[in-house]
């Protein structure tokens, strides 16, 4: 008989490793946010030489990149404060196309993933 949902201890595994990603990615982009707001105290814009005009284009794309790290991250902070909930609900783990489990490995993964690779090669075409 096939399994309809992961067991509490499993779900408690799975709980403990969303939350070590969710840490890493909370100080990530605390990290970022500090960085693109100047609080980290690593400022050198005041040391750049002033006839660097190159550098400032520099200066602007490097932000964009951090802008868009930080928009990644969030996502993906809120992806794992989403499975947290679906492991309080024994959801966690259960692909919301096929209804079926989605494998240990992918989850070890990806853990906020809500699709299994089936769902998710059927979603790209």
């Amino acid at each position: 008989m096939e399994k309809l949902r992961y067991s509490d201890e499993e779900l408690e595994e799975f709980r403990q490793i969303v939350n070590e990603k969710l840490e890493v990615a909370e100080q990530q982009y605390k990290d970022i946010l500090d960085t693109i707001s100047k609080r980290s105290g690593n400022d050198i814009d005041d040391t750049l030489p002033t006839y660097h005009a190159l550098e400032e284009g520099s200066c602007t794309q490097t932000l964009d990149d951090y802008l868009m790290q930080a928009q990644r991250l969030s996502k993906f902070i809120n992806g794992l404060h989403a499975a947290l909930v679906r492991i309080d609900n024994k959801t966690y783990g259960i692909c919301r196309v096929t209804k079926k489990l989605i494998p240990k490995e992918r989850l070890m993964a990806v853990p906020h993933t809500t699709l299994s690779i089936e769902a998710k090669l059927q979603q790209k075409k």
